[in-house]
């Protein structure tokens, strides 16, 4: 069996992070494993605080797995510090981890800021070398590039830039455009990949679901457009399902797969 790693925050309300992301791998066959960085307490009605795991803990339950079950692939989300991010370089230089997709997790669905201002450059120069594809959403882009995204031009412009800055594959995700759900990913070529937009709110962890299904397939031997593919066919699903579950901006069915 192939098997996958989150490192990732934790939601005790089962719609994102690591929770998401295990329950993501499962959907696909994928034995999982997590490690968390922090704890936060939320909803499907927003962020109400959040926790940084202390950095050696932190560290200590990374290398536990790193150096027992080697994983096929990563999925990387909230970095909430710098020595957070650190010691992931570190340790998964250490022990040459491949396939590593990073989901540049900055602000909440809600709008709480969940990264320290100070970690965004050492995730650009430390961090995103090491992966295979980064995952920005267009705010998230804008933040990375330092230019406004208005349309796919601008699109296909951001995902060359930090692909050429990071030398990993870019998917800029167009859910926060109009119109049609059209991502764009650039590795050394462009791959449009147009969903359409469902009329459903809830959408709480389909960025950390998209980034988990796109590292299930790179554990599978798909490339990076064929596991970007098969995660947007997920994630439509997933979302069109239509959970309904919390007061707010609910979950995706994580299961759908195992159920059509």
């Amino acid at each position: 069996m192939k098997t996958a790693l989150t490192i990732a925050g934790s939601d005790p309300c089962g719609g994102a992070g690591i929770q998401a992301d295990m329950k993501t791998f499962a959907a696909h066959g994928i034995y999982g494993m997590s490690v968390i960085s922090a704890l936060t307490v939320q909803n499907t009605l927003g962020v109400k605080d959040v926790f940084n795991v202390p950095e050696n803990f932190f560290a200590a339950q990374l290398e536990a797995v790193l150096e027992d079950i080697p994983p096929d692939a990563v999925k990387i989300g909230m970095m909430p510090e710098c020595g957070i991010i650190t010691k992931t370089a570190e340790l998964l230089k250490k022990y040459s981890v491949k396939n590593i997709v990073a989901d540049t997790i900055m602000i909440s669905t809600s709008g709480r800021r969940l990264i320290d201002e100070k970690a965004v450059s050492l995730l650009k120069s430390e961090l995103f070398p090491l992966a295979s594809v980064i995952t920005p959403n267009i705010p998230e882009a804008e933040v990375l590039c330092g230019f406004p995204i208005r349309n796919e031009d601008d699109m296909r412009r951001a995902a060359k830039s930090l692909s050429e800055e990071t030398g990993a594959a870019v998917l800029v995700k167009g859910g926060h455009g109009n119109g049609a759900a059209v991502d764009i990913l650039y590795c050394g070529e462009f791959h449009r990949f147009e969903s359409p937009r469902l009329d459903n709110p809830d959408t709480h962890g389909t960025g950390c679901t998209l980034s988990s299904a796109i590292a299930c397939g790179l554990a599978s031997g798909k490339t990076i457009p064929e596991s970007v593919a098969a995660a947007k066919e997920y994630i439509t699903a997933a979302i069109g399902y239509g959970l309904h579950i919390g007061h707010g901006i609910g979950p995706l069915n994580h299961m759908v797969k195992t159920e059509l």
